[in-house]
């Protein structure tokens, strides 16, 4: 093996989180990569699959190797200086956990690198073992090497984004933070392990400025995960978990008044399930969680329904320099088997920072701020992850769309932002307008008010600012139909909610190169929560074409069939 190549040694590397990171770094030709793991036998495997080229493969998981990877036995409970002098690695990651459970030798492997010279980092989520980290910076410092601790969501990534929104604040007063992974992934049992051995018990939290004892997994807290300009992910209950960040905030912002860290899972009813017995465990009714640890976890898996989506959020509320309240959000969306990636791509933006010559300052500490956001985002552009922050101040309210669509306002054509500046205004234009013959679309179009079909209809519509709504008056040929619009509150929070008569239709606003789309998230009758395969649905988005807004609405359902159809053009007046 070549000495020219640095060498990085995976403890777990073929479980849940290790295994992503050496298939993220194994394409990385400067490398010799050690998977290492208990099972020399199950390393062996992982190896020789991660070699297997799968069939029309590309990007992560094409198995097109560029790092020299070998499969190691190692034994975090074995002779540690034997093992790693034999392996003679310049960075150990411990991927393994869980962190929680290691107990008063819960160092040791990060003591024998130090005592080695060998450089540690670790994705723990643990707050005790991450704050405790600290303990080894003097020995860290006199071997000239690091130890960072806790380079992965929370708080690595956490901090990272808290750093990019501190510069708009004068003074920081809550922060809160959560993870919404994806219903359709596997869910390792060491996680499953780590969450159960806090659920139902005491998790330190700030409230009004002062330590408190939360509930672990029963108080909570409502968040839409919304990057600006995607389809944002359902609103969902995120539940109070231990994570490193409740430890470290106060040290980082002095006027800290509230902190939360919280999991939002898929399906929601399994999550409130899960929140009942950890309530018996808060009456003492039940020890612990822990020994149900594997029907939890088996549960998690039978149970896996809804979108194949995760998420991150980052929500910091305080002051702006010119004294005004503001509240800021940082929001992370993954699609579909790209979110169990994010705990490692901290590591994998470390190794690689490392292979630049690029090199953290030597001791011990917690991995919070050791990495910037831009670093992360390098990563995610290998991905289909989107990010993206929203600025909310009161004092200072923006238009509608530009208020929903927060940063992704700046990616619209001129023509759709002209449309949608604000204020009172008139937009003309010719337009054509199909109806639907059922029955029940007849009868939906005539509630409604929606105009008759025809072609080359002139239209007209006038926009008026009502408080935080606005009224939409068109007038196409005659025939006059209104609807207002307003941003969604609470659940449907970052939503556009457009109201027809009794009809409340929800829709994310999502640009798409020179269109801005409207897709349908949801929608009420009087106020009232209906069957989303029944929502009326098509294909819906305004465009700019030739310089001019051009608009194509289509309205229908399962049980309707096309209601309307309307396309045309418009021009300010």
């Amino acid at each position: 093996m070549s000495d020219e190549r640095f060498c990085l040694l995976i403890i777990g590397g073929y479980g849940t989180f290790g295994g992503r990171l050496a298939q993220l770094l194994g394409e990385e030709p400067r490398l010799r990569l050690l998977v290492g793991g208990r099972s020399l036998e199950k390393a062996d495997d992982f190896v020789a699959d991660l070699r297997t080229p799968k069939d029309g493969a590309e990007g992560l998981g094409s198995n097109n190797l560029g790092a020299l990877v070998q499969a190691v036995a190692f034994d975090r409970d074995g002779d540690l200086p034997e093992q790693l002098t034999r392996m003679r690695p310049h960075l150990v990651i411990d991927a393994s956990g869980p962190f929680q459970s290691f107990g008063k030798d819960g160092y040791k492997v990060a003591e024998a690198c130090i005592d080695l010279g060998i450089d540690y980092a670790d994705i723990a989520d643990s707050t005790g073992f991450v704050a405790g980290i600290g303990g080894l910076d003097a020995a860290a410092k006199a071997k000239g090497t690091f130890a960072l601790s806790g380079l992965s969501s929370l708080p690595a990534l956490s901090f990272a984004a808290l750093e990019a929104m501190a510069p708009h604040f004068s003074r920081i007063d809550s922060v809160a933070a959560g993870i919404a992974p994806s219903a359709h992934v596997k869910i390792g049992l060491n996680v499953v392990r780590a969450i159960a051995t806090y659920a139902g018990k005491k998790v330190p939290v700030l409230r009004n400025g002062q330590p408190a004892a939360g509930r672990g997994l029963i108080d909570a807290m409502r968040v839409t995960v919304a990057p600006p300009g995607v389809k944002p992910l359902r609103s969902r209950t995120f539940l109070l978990v231990d994570a490193p960040d409740l430890a470290l905030l106060p040290a980082r912002f002095a006027d800290l008044k509230s902190s939360f860290t919280g999991v939002g899972t898929e399906p929601q009813p399994l999550q409130h399930l899960l929140s009942l017995a950890s309530r018996l465990v808060h009456l003492r009714l039940l020890p612990s969680l822990l020994p149900f640890a594997r029907v939890l976890q088996r549960a998690s898996h039978a149970f896996a329904v809804g979108e194949h989506r995760g998420g991150m959020f980052v929500r910091v509320g305080g002051v702006d320099h010119a004294g005004e309240r503001l509240s800021c959000g940082w929001h992370l969306i993954a699609e579909g088997d790209d979110g169990p990636f994010i705990p490692v791509i901290g590591v994998d933006a470390l190794v690689r920072r490392l292979l630049t010559g690029v090199r953290p300052e030597s001791g011990a500490r917690p991995a919070a701020g050791e990495l910037r956001l831009e670093d992360f985002e390098a990563a995610f552009r290998r991905f289909q992850i989107t990010t993206g922050i929203r600025m909310e101040n009161e004092a200072a309210r923006q238009p509608l769309y530009r208020q929903i669509l927060g940063s992704a306002w700046e990616r619209l054509p001129p023509a759709i932002s002209a449309l949608h500046a604000g204020g009172a205004r008139v937009a003309s234009g010719r337009a054509r307008i199909e109806r639907g013959g059922g029955l029940l679309a007849r009868i939906v179009a005539g509630v409604i008010g929606f105009p008759r079909a025809g072609e080359d209809v002139p239209v007209t519509v006038r926009f008026v600012p009502d408080g935080d709504r606005e009224v939409w008056t068109r007038d196409f040929g005659g025939k006059v139909f209104c609807s207002w619009q307003v941003e969604g509150k609470g659940r449907d929070r970052h939503l556009l909610a457009e109201v027809f008569g009794p009809f409340r239709v929800l829709m994310a606003l999502v640009p798409d190169g020179e269109k801005l789309r409207l897709v349908v998230r949801g929608w009420r009758f009087c106020g009232i929560p209906l069957p989303m395969f029944l929502a009326p649905g098509g294909d819906t988005y305004e465009e700019e074409r030739d310089g001019r807004f051009h608009f194509h609405v289509e309205i229908g359902g399962r049980l309707t069939g096309l209601v309307v159809r309307y396309t045309g053009w418009l021009v300010a007046e």
